[in-house]
């Protein structure tokens, strides 16, 4: 296999590197055997490269959870040390092209989600890591996600296909686009849309429609950004169907009332969850293809990550 062209950020324990205080490492086969043929995996180890050193003290967070500090067991203050580095680092990042990130659980410094923050009442609240914290800062319509979350079939899903979004989407604006380019990137993407978020759906529908009321840079930031926030919303079964039901509407006109009846009874399959997305999903992809049945059968949601990664054999 040739060496994927999209990159995504990984804290470096999970890839086997022993960079964890206590000289260990997280390895995450999923990521290296798996991920790793589909991206370019880019790691970073905050503790290790601020320079704590492998072994070393162990630390934690305290004190208000949007700016905490990070304390070593010994009582050696990191706080400034690793926000400075950790705001320089994400600069850095920049030049990296990522689409997205996989962090490491309830790291202090990686931690995206419920990492302990101590409070002066011995008791924690919920916060990130510092460098998580601050990479979520500069790049709000980036994907990320932790490593343990991965094992979630939805939120496996949720991330992945947004990486891949973000990819296409990055890839749209990088060179001298066109009004005709935008309104061809968004007719594929329109479903995928839909199963995400009606609201936003329509939202970049209108926006779309009214492109020469921008400047150029103006229309791609607003475009660029409501894509990825409608993205951010999880596909839930109930939007999945209602955009099956639309996509199957295409066929009426192709398909007999048999083939018609058997489709819906797979979409409602699916919605009791009775069969994995990618029944009703292969069996519209069949009849599509056969019939070549236009602007449906380019839809990003047909398709939207490689079938290898097998994204919606779960959900």
């Amino acid at each position: 296999m040739s060496q994927p062209e999209i990159r995504i950020g990984v804290s470096a324990c999970l890839l086997g590197q022993k960079v964890r205080h206590d000289g260990g490492h997280k390895h995450s086969r999923y990521l290296t055997d798996i991920l790793a043929d589909f991206f370019q995996l880019v790691p970073t180890c905050p503790e290790a490269e601020v320079g704590m050193g492998t072994p070393r003290e162990s630390v934690r967070l305290k004190g208000p959870v949007e700016a905490p500090e990070m304390i070593s067991k010994s009582g050696v203050d990191w706080t400034r040390r690793m926000t400075r580095w950790s705001r320089s680092k994400a600069r850095k990042l920049a030049g990296e092209d990522l689409h997205g990130f996989v962090f490491m659980k309830r790291s202090p410094s990686c931690g995206l989600f419920r990492v302990p923050v101590m409070q002066p009442n011995g008791q924690p609240l919920p916060g990130r890591g510092i460098f998580a914290l601050e990479f979520a800062r500069a790049y709000p319509h980036t994907p990320v996600e932790e490593v343990g979350r991965l094992s979630d079939p939805r939120l496996r899903e949720n991330f992945l296909e947004r990486v891949f979004a973000h990819h296409r989407v990055t890839e749209l604006f990088a060179g001298r686009w066109k009004r005709g380019d935008v309104v061809a990137f968004h007719s594929r993407e329109k479903y995928f849309l839909l199963a995400h978020s009606q609201k936003h759906y329509k939202e970049l529908g209108q926006l779309v429609a009214a492109i020469a009321d921008f400047q150029p840079r103006d229309f791609r930031d607003k475009y660029f950004a409501t894509y990825m926030e409608g993205l951010s919303a999880k596909a839930t079964n109930r939007r999945h169907v209602n955009t099956l039901q639309h996509i199957a509407g295409h066929l009426r006109e192709h398909v007999g009332e048999a083939e018609r009846q058997r489709i819906h009874e797979v979409i409602q399959d699916f919605g009791r969850e009775l069969v994995p997305l990618v029944v009703p999903v292969t069996l519209l992809r069949h009849y599509i293809e056969i019939h070549d049945i236009p602007y449906v059968k380019d839809q990003v949601y047909l398709n939207p990550s490689p079938k290898e990664l097998m994204v919606r054999n779960h959900v």
